[in-house]
């Protein structure tokens, strides 16, 4: 891999519409965060309980070359001094990953700068490499090997990495993934979308003990799976409604959340000793997770890489982040290139 000179700058647009937020921002070398807008629209799509595709792709056409516009504003630069476009390719609803590659081809034939597709699950895994500006002391970038557990809405799953973009997926889930189940789990007592804000403040009032959940911890394999888990809450919840008891809903929020948490941290654990990793990344929407991220960060084997929180859930500095170190290995993709809303990282 090509290394940037010391003095060298290199700026990257990123640009992100997987799903519900229009999000664009500039990363210089890959680290350092010079501006990041988001426009999310969890206000729209609660209505619905979820995200509706084409509701999202419709406010994505809407927003995005303003979001695009402010992201440059905000780091005082103009398109003259960015060197590449990175913009998420998928995994996503096809209909909003539509949007965002369309605005980063055109601005790439305008200003004959280099398209660089992204997998959205590899920008989740560098959001741990993202530093701000005025961050007077920024942590250094993570070491290899390490262990990511991309922990999302679509996605739970391992990966190993050896070295920038060399990813070996060592086990996802085989049903829901994590944030899938919180939002599930939020709609069966009474909650409101999105689902994983939602159970953390119910759970803050809650008895993580009160029920004994179960663990699935599919031994001999690195999966995971919650919909076990999520059947129990259900006939948790059928069953006081039978008996004509009023939901402890705090109390359930809490000992969902704590089986949950429970798995992702022992599996990753285990993987991690098996691999003998430098470290762990946990990344993704559920990664800011206040009951998940104390336990990787106290637990005293592994160091462990979170995300501040801002940078757990979808947002184009990750994208960013990701396309520098493509940009180094000097791809270029082609202007007819196509969104892939089921890519796999490995």
């Amino acid at each position: 891999m090509t290394k940037a000179k010391d003095n060298q700058k290199i700026r990257i647009l990123g640009i992100e519409s997987s799903c519900d937020e229009t999000a664009a921002a500039v990363v210089e070398n890959g680290r350092c965060l010079l501006s990041s807008v988001i426009a999310t629209q969890i206000e729209i799509h609660a209505k619905y309980g979820g995200v509706f595709p084409e509701v999202a792709s419709r406010q994505h056409i809407r927003t995005i070359y303003a979001i695009i516009e402010q992201a440059l504003e905000q780091a005082h630069l103009s398109l003259g001094d960015i060197d590449a476009i990175a913009v998420t390719r998928g995994p996503g609803l096809a209909g909003s990953l539509v949007v965002g590659l369309n605005a980063a081809k055109g601005l790439s034939l305008g200003r004959g700068l280099p398209l660089i597709g992204i997998n959205h699950l590899e920008g989740h895994i560098y959001s741990a490499w993202i530093y701000k500006q005025d961050d007077s002391n920024p942590v250094p970038a993570p070491n290899f090997p390490l262990l990511a557990l991309l922990v999302s809405g679509g996605h739970t799953e391992l990966n190993l990495l050896t070295d920038h973009l060399h990813y070996q997926r060592l086990g996802a889930t085989l049903d829901d993934a994590a944030g899938e189940a919180f939002d599930k789990v939020a709609r069966l007592i009474g909650l409101p979308y999105p689902g994983g804000p939602s159970i953390q403040k119910a759970a803050a009032e809650g008895d993580p003990d009160a029920f004994t959940f179960p663990r699935a911890r599919l031994d001999g394999t690195w999966n995971f799976s919650f919909s076990g888990l999520k059947t129990a809450v259900l006939r948790e919840v059928r069953k006081l409604q039978e008996g004509g008891e009023p939901l402890p809903v705090n109390d359930l929020a809490a000992s969902f959340q704590a089986a949950v948490a429970d798995v992702l941290l022992t599996k990753t654990l285990k993987a991690a000793r098996e691999f003998n990793v430098t470290e762990i990344v946990v990344a993704g929407g559920v990664s800011a997770n206040k009951t998940l991220r104390d336990a990787f960060l106290n637990q005293q084997e592994f160091p462990a890489r979170i995300p501040p929180i801002g940078f757990c859930t979808d947002n184009a500095a990750m994208i960013a982040s990701a396309g520098y170190f493509h940009f180094l290995q000097g791809q270029s993709d082609p202007l007819d290139l196509d969104v892939l809303p089921t890519w796999p990282l490995s």
